[in-house]
């Protein structure tokens, strides 16, 4: 029994039984014509308009950038309008006049051709540099700086008197009572009786070279010179009590009851007699 005839899927001709392929079934089934068509050439001529696919891959790439496109845009609108608004306030005549007029809170700046503070002076010292530092390494920065001010001394070979106030409580109530306050950070310098500050202005006046003039009446010592009695800590034991701080009194009730030694300070320290007379 013969089928009967029907209409083909994708060309819409008839396709009888052995017959051959009809003419627009066969854009269809050939696949070379898809090598060789043009882009603006209809695949296939007879396709209908609303299943014409010829240029979408165009229209799709070109669309591809417009959400783009339109981002860039509002970017540069947005920083347009912000310029605007900044250059207008800096060029608004009040906002001018407060900012050069507004009082400043900062005291006038110390020259430095004269670095030093002539109301602050430390007794004793006119001939010679005191720095009060702090050899402990309990706080950082305190640490850094006193550490670098004395590298600073160090390389112009100046003879320092070095006053460690961890290492004897007197010079940190020396220091106090000098400058006038309780809480004083550390370093603090004086070169010929003058105070000069601190780590930041010994810092500043190295830097301009101002520090090496007012240390030209200086004496220096021998270039690797360490003292050999204390190796520059400045500091010995006591010969008196050889540090324990006790000393038992032979003539009272028969050297039993020790009593404090007063040669010392509270670490059972004396300052040394060959770098610190």
């Amino acid at each position: 029994m013969e089928k009967p005839e029907g209409k083909s899927r994708l060309g819409g001709g008839k396709q009888q039984k052995g017959g051959p392929v009809s003419s627009s079934s066969s854009y269809v089934l050939s696949r070379s014509f898809t090598m060789h068509t043009k882009p603006t050439e209809a695949y296939p001529p007879n396709l209908p308009a609303s299943l014409d696919r010829s240029g979408s891959t165009r229209s799709r790439g070109s669309g591809f950038y417009t959400p783009f496109s339109s981002l860039r845009g509002k970017v540069n609108k947005l920083r347009s309008l912000f310029d605007s608004k900044s250059s207008s306030k800096d060029s608004s005549p009040s906002s001018k006049d407060s900012h050069h007029h507004r009082p400043s809170k900062l005291g006038p700046a110390r020259s430095l051709s004269s670095p030093t503070y002539p109301s602050i002076r430390l007794p004793g010292s006119e001939n010679r540099i005191v720095v009060y530092f702090t050899s402990l390494h309990g706080i950082r920065r305190t640490f850094e700086d006193c550490y670098a001010v004395r590298m600073i001394f160090r390389g112009f070979r100046v003879w320092v008197d070095e006053r460690d106030v961890s290492m004897d409580l007197e010079y940190k109530k020396e220091l106090q009572a000098v400058l006038g306050e309780r809480n004083v950070s550390l370093p603090q310098v004086f070169i010929g009786g003058a105070y000069v500050g601190g780590a930041d202005a010994v810092k500043q006046l190295h830097d301009t070279g101002e520090l090496a003039k007012l240390l030209d009446r200086f004496p220096r010592r021998a270039p690797g010179f360490v003292c050999n009695g204390c190796g520059d800590m400045r500091f010995v034991p006591c010969p008196n009590c050889s540090g324990s701080r006790k000393i038992f009194d032979e003539d009272d009730e028969g050297g039993v009851v020790p009593r404090r030694c007063s040669e010392c300070n509270e670490n059972g320290l004396v300052r040394c007699p060959g770098c610190c007379s």
